[in-house]
């Protein structure tokens, strides 16, 4: 299992920190960051979560998803791969 973590519905205060400290309480948390929308400079309401080992990421899985952060239910999951996009802005 990779070690990188898709967290989804995020509410919009969180932050990279708050969410990095929500992580922690079940490993190295080696980053966290909250995807912000690059026009408005808000949260997109998600965001990844690197941990040192898969034994923790795991871990946050199983304890985090569905639970309650910044007020919204959180979906907790394994991150998939990026899959490459064709971006053609004329």
């Amino acid at each position: 299992m990779s070690t990188k973590i898709y967290v989804g519905n995020l509410g919009y205060s969180v932050v990279d920190n708050t969410l990095a400290d929500k992580f922690a309480q079940f490993g190295t948390v080696n980053s966290a960051k909250v995807i912000m929308d690059r026009d408005t400079n808000r949260s997109k309401g998600f965001g990844f979560v690197e941990m040192s080992t898969s034994a923790e990421a795991q871990e946050a899985i199983s304890s985090l998803n569905g639970s309650e952060f910044g007020g919204r239910q959180m979906n907790v999951s394994e991150a998939k791969p990026m899959v490459p996009r064709d971006n053609k802005r004329y």
